[in-house]
């Protein structure tokens, strides 16, 4: 997921370079929302994995 990230900020990059301002803006919007989704995912995975390692003892 953060490959998808990396990608559209890339992506993002690449067209403000270029001079295309709302391609680059949607860009990097996906780009955060996507990261976010991703920490978001991480730490939920977590505290599941921290909740299951103290029950199996």
């Amino acid at each position: 997921m953060l490959g998808w990230a990396v990608t559209f900020l890339i992506i993002a990059l690449v067209a403000a370079l270029f001079g295309f301002g709302g391609i680059a803006g949607t860009a990097v919007e996906i780009a955060k929302l996507i990261f976010f989704v991703a920490i978001v995912l991480f730490a939920i995975s977590a505290v599941i994995g921290l909740l299951r390692g103290r029950n199996s003892m």
